[in-house]
């Protein structure tokens, strides 16, 4: 299980997005490895569902530091988010166990249109960032003979 945090890193949750980001290669790693015995994988990335995450599973902090103040704002936006979260976790399992006893299942499973959304973007911007720095990566290697 990892989280649509795994395909873009938020800010001001850097640890949880890097532990997404390695659920994510762990399993991607994984998938290859037991691929030759016909096990797959199956990394779910879903976004907000109405569970309590942003509830009582959120750590709350002691006291704000002021450099902080706008994370802080955007914490406050996730407490305020608690229970109104558009993804149904029900529908969620129906869909991951559908999809695990498809015939073809895809690698990754975005769940929810937050984080289709936001990971569309996300990965629209990387792709942009890596053509425009085509030139470099491509310049660093000895000549071909």
């Amino acid at each position: 299980m990892s989280s649509v945090a795994g395909v873009f890193a938020m800010g001001g949750s850097a640890y949880y997005s890097a532990t997404k980001f390695a659920v994510e290669a762990l399993s991607e790693s994984l998938a290859q490895e037991i691929a030759p015995f016909g096990i797959r994988v199956l990394i779910v990335e879903p976004g907000a569902f109405r569970t309590e995450f942003f509830g009582r599973s959120m750590v709350k902090p002691a006291s704000p530091i002021a450099d902080y103040t706008e994370l802080a704002a955007m914490r406050a936006n996730l407490d305020q988010m608690n229970g109104m979260q558009p993804g149904d976790p029900a529908l969620a399992a129906g869909a991951i166990i559908d999809t695990v006893v498809s015939p073809s299942p895809p690698l990754r499973l975005l769940l929810g249109s937050g984080a289709f959304g936001r990971a569309r973007r996300a990965l629209s911007a990387r792709l942009e960032e890596l053509d425009r720095n085509r030139a470099v990566a491509l310049g660093v290697e000895f000549p071909k003979p």
